[in-house]
């Protein structure tokens, strides 16, 4: 299995997300830049979390723009796997794969702080090795992870069921503790916590080891 890590002008969390791929899955990895025209050859594209073109307007509002989105949205259509972490999710929403958007914490601050998380839908291809509701600890770290949306999307995320985790203790006050959520297809996922940063037990944990082998298991089938 081969996969994309694009790697944005500002982004810091691209290494992290390539070596959770080729050190843990141990499968293979490109590092693509953001000016890239062309994803063929991947079964599957990765996002990262940074500040990406300095998070400059909106975050991820540049990042919308580069030239290699066209092949992410493409991607996407085909229903290859899409996966944005933190400024990833951030980026996806504001490129219309994902509904809603990130505004800042409700604190106003950046947080840095491990996180505890419900998977609330283990029946997606990020998912199928967890436990349904199981509680894990993922990493987080953002400035603008408060998740919103109208009444109408929530009640269609609840409906389709593409709230997949939610968090225990909302630290950032996000709409119905959403953590993460996928496009109606299952194949799109964005979500803030960092389970890339949670790979190998000398990180912390290894709760976010389960979405790599979930995707992997998935692109093999």
């Amino acid at each position: 299995m081969k996969f994309a890590v694009i790697s944005f002008p500002g982004s810091n969390c691209d290494m992290d997300m390539y070596y959770a791929v080729r050190d843990s899955l141990n499968e293979d990895v490109d590092l693509v830049t953001s000016d890239a025209t062309n994803l063929d050859g991947y079964d599957g594209v990765l996002i990262p979390g940074g500040f990406s073109y300095g998070d400059y307007l909106r975050s991820g509002a540049v990042a919308r723009f580069a030239p290699v989105m066209e092949s992410v949205k493409e991607m996407a259509a085909e229903g290859k796997p899409v996966l944005g972490v933190c400024n990833g999710f951030q980026i996806l929403t504001e490129a219309n794969l994902l509904p809603g958007s990130l505004q800042h914490n409700t604190s106003m601050e950046f947080i840095s702080d491990w996180s505890k998380l419900r998977v609330q839908n283990n029946d997606t291809m990020f998912t199928d090795q967890y436990e349904e509701s199981e509680v894990i600890d993922i990493p987080i770290a953002h400035g603008e992870g408060n998740y919103y949306c109208d009444d109408e999307t929530l009640a269609q995320l609840k409906a389709n069921n593409q709230i997949v985790f939610t968090y225990e203790d909302n630290p950032n006050g996000s709409c119905d503790n959403i953590a993460g959520v996928v496009n109606e297809q299952g194949n799109v996922l964005g979500m803030m916590p960092h389970p890339e940063r949670a790979v190998e037990s000398i990180l912390g944990g290894t709760d976010g080891l389960k979405l790599f082998k979930s995707l992997l298991n998935h692109v093999r089938s």
